[in-house]
């Protein structure tokens, strides 16, 4: 789309690109929509018109604030908002952070490049910098790369800015300024006056760049992040001497570091089958906000048995917990659901590692009750097994981590490294079944349906039919059942037995 800056300049001619599309522009990198600031009386018959030079569609999102929101062709979106204040002047001092801080007139008609990226577009302008409006220094904000509050008010204008802030340093590698950091020490309890939605939109940008752990421990040092997650608190101070300074949370944040370093070493972690790991949603935010609340009940569940810290129940008890934090951020039922679940089965593993054998009919089983959330699951569990050795330890046992699984006897010969190089086998097992085993193991064609129990058991329908099937799948998948005269004859010498 050739013209799209004389479009706009035509539909909207007093409005002004603003906040990150021209902050982008001076760092010469692409932005995902457009955002224009114009006189309120304009916006929404410039919002109609643009709508319709580019064959798209306008809406109003906001009233209060008369902000309207153009969704063109080739997934192009531009946000049109009114002033805040009488003009672009004192529009631009209300903003967050002086980066953002900057107007650019489209009458000054900027070059507008636009690429694909997904279902969406992305937008570089090719601005001239005696033409950007700049009230406070934020292109030599953006020279030293840093994060500096605009007003002395704007948390208190909008206490998301608190949050943003720290995505905002995430997504550019930009530094927070200290005063900046020190005003969000203080107004951080703001926070919770934010909708939960728009909280949640900073945390997943956030856990989907890198270096989220040393980002929390940011947001940690300057009080926000238990802000938003208060349970997180209690962590600190629980099992100091199982986990060293820090106690739980320590952990939790090296879980988080281990699950980023994981799913961008796939083919180290996983050689055999890692491209058919990709092939899944790997969902970085989603995987890293599970490794962030998978220990939140332990302070809950912490007692001293005999001797021995033991947490017990501590998985059911954080799922439960975890399921009513997020819903409070307003995340949707399918990640509830998912998180959810990979926190109440996450020792799962560590129970099938302590067996020394582990047969096909564990494994059905443990796929069967974790469904969809059984492929996130392993990878939470290799997280949280690898928290407790080196970085350096871990790139050591990795190659290793491949080979068959080690005896119980070996894996404690070699103490903690051998513990942990043998959940990492045991890791490495289930995918392997999974992904190469499964119509044996995993999802094995049923020999027989519930008409053929019904019919030979002579019983009606009811639970206890697929009760049966599955007792049938188990037998399918050790191996005794080999055919479909097998699984019926199976129902007929366990008659009696079904049919109590």
């Amino acid at each position: 789309m050739k013209n799209i800056s004389k479009l706009i300049c035509k539909t909207a001619p007093r409005a002004y690109y603003v906040g990150g599309v021209v902050r982008d522009a001076v760092l010469q990198r692409y932005s995902g929509d457009i955002d224009l600031a114009l006189p309120k009386e304009d916006v929404k018959s410039s919002a109609f018109k643009l709508a319709s030079a580019l064959n798209g569609t306008a809406f109003e999102m906001d009233p209060a604030f008369c902000v309207w929101r153009i969704c063109g062709k080739k997934g192009i979106q531009i946000d049109l908002c009114a002033f805040a204040g009488k003009d672009i002047f004192e529009d631009l001092k209300r903003r967050d952070f002086t980066i953002n801080a900057l107007a650019y007139p489209v009458a000054a008609l900027p070059e507008i490049k636009i690429r694909r990226c997904g279902d969406k577009s992305e937008i570089l302008l090719s601005v001239k910098k005696q033409n950007i409006v700049d009230l406070n220094g934020g292109i030599d904000d953006i020279k030293k790369k840093t994060i500096r509050l605009n007003s002395k008010n704007a948390f208190k204008d909008d206490p998301l800015r608190l949050l943003r802030a720290f995505r905002t340093s995430a997504e550019l590698r930009f530094k927070i300024e200290d005063a900046t950091l020190l005003k969000i020490k203080k107004y951080k309890a703001l926070i919770s006056n934010s909708a939960g939605e728009r909280i949640q939109e900073e945390l997943k940008r956030i856990f989907a760049c890198r270096g989220t752990a040393d980002m929390l421990r940011l947001m940690d040092k300057y009080g926000l992040l238990c802000a938003i997650f208060p349970k997180l608190e209690e962590q600190k101070k629980c099992a100091v001497c199982y986990y060293g300074k820090g106690g739980v949370f320590t952990h939790t944040l090296n879980v988080v570091e281990r699950m980023e370093y994981l799913l961008s070493h796939l083919d180290a972690a996983f050689p055999k089958f890692y491209r058919k790991l990709r092939a899944f949603p790997l969902d970085t935010a989603l995987y890293k906000t599970a490794a962030l609340l998978h220990d939140v009940a332990k302070p809950s569940t912490a007692k001293m048995i005999n001797g021995r810290l033991r947490f017990f129940h501590h998985e059911e008890l954080g799922a439960a917990m975890t399921e009513e934090i997020l819903k409070n951020l307003k995340y949707s039922s399918a990640d509830i659901k998912l998180i959810s679940k990979m926190i109440e089965f996450h020792l799962r593993p560590s129970n099938l590692a302590s067996n020394e054998i582990i047969t096909d009919r564990g494994v059905y089983k443990f796929f069967k009750e974790l469904g969809p959330a059984g492929v996130p699951m392993l990878l939470l569990c290799w997280a949280d097994y690898t928290s407790y050795i080196t970085p350096a330890q871990v790139r050591a046992l990795i190659k290793k981590s491949s080979l068959p699984i080690m005896t119980l006897e070996e894996g404690h010969k070699k103490g903690s490294l051998g513990k942990t190089l043998r959940h990492m086998q045991v890791v490495n097992f289930l995918f392997n079944k999974y992904f190469y085993e499964s119509e044996k193991i995993i999802l094995p064609r049923r020999l027989i349906d519930g008409r053929d129990v019904m019919h030979m058991l002579k019983i009606a329908p009811s639970p206890k039919v697929g009760q049966i099937l599955e007792r049938v799948s188990l037998e399918q998948v050790e191996g005794r059942l080999k055919n479909r005269e097998d699984a019926l004859a199976f129902l007929s010498s366990h008659k009696n037995e079904f049919k109590d």
